[in-house]
């Protein structure tokens, strides 16, 4: 089985983010970047095949050079190749059309991408990806089982979860719960030194253009200040959630 697992490079959600240009583009001075969450469980669930069923588990990033220490980490996880789309990924259809054209000549069983990144949260890319390579497609995926050419997903829904059979290929839009948290592999020595050897692929992109712009950003208002409340003072408490809060 070949599995492709798509790979953001985002910011680490404790850096310090601010815009340049008129509140236009997203400023990277001194942001320390990660694997992006949801991919990381994906990732993992990956390694879990290559181990028990032999996989070939490559990775995916569209991004410039400067993610290529993302990719490396990927790497020293246990991945076999990186491959990295030499374009800045504007939007999410940009993004799925660079990663379909990866996934369509490599001819992968699975591909397994977050079901969303932690810096614009679109939750675009593995739906269109799939509607692109013509492929099964299950998000908000936190269980996954793989057995010849047939898979068994669960994902979650409103108030429940659901299982669901596929036959591969299949897109997963995979998030927290598809391994657990004490399950994420933390790059070790021997990992790190043998990702040196591994391919870093470099492949130039198709020439998707991006359907859409950014016009500008703006952070959520800072908090107000708070107001203590005596807890014998319950009438002013009331005039406080009533006619200032207005929550009551």
């Amino acid at each position: 089985m070949k599995i492709l697992v798509c790979i953001s490079h985002v910011p680490d959600t404790t850096s310090k983010i601010n815009f340049t240009d008129g509140d236009t583009k997203f400023d990277t001075s001194g942001v320390q970047f990660v694997i992006n969450p949801n991919d990381e469980f994906g990732l993992t669930r990956a390694m879990w095949f290559k181990e028990k069923q032999g996989a070939t588990v490559d990775v995916v990033n569209v991004g410039g050079p400067e993610t290529e220490p993302t990719l490396r980490k990927c790497l020293a996880i246990g991945a076999d190749t990186a491959i990295r789309v030499n374009a800045e990924a504007k939007d999410g259809y940009q993004v799925a059309k660079e990663l379909s054209d990866v996934a369509k000549n490599g001819g992968y069983d699975l591909i397994i991408a977050g079901r969303e990144s932690i810096d614009y949260n679109g939750g675009m890319v593995p739906g269109m990806l799939a509607g692109l390579i013509d492929a099964n497609f299950v998000n908000t995926c936190i269980g996954l089982e793989v057995e010849g050419d047939s898979a068994t997903a669960v994902r979650e829904i409103d108030g429940g979860k659901e299982t669901v059979a596929f036959k591969l290929p299949l897109v997963v839009g995979g998030q927290k719960g598809l391994v657990e948290e004490s399950d994420l592999r933390i790059p070790n020595m021997r990992g790190i030194m043998m990702a040196r050897k591994k391919p870093l692929n470099v492949v130039e992109p198709s020439g998707a253009g991006s359907e859409t712009q950014s016009v500008k950003f703006e952070k959520p208002a800072p908090k107000g200040d708070v107001k203590l409340v005596s807890p014998d003072n319950l009438d002013e408490l009331i005039n406080l959630l009533h006619n200032e809060a207005k929550v009551i």
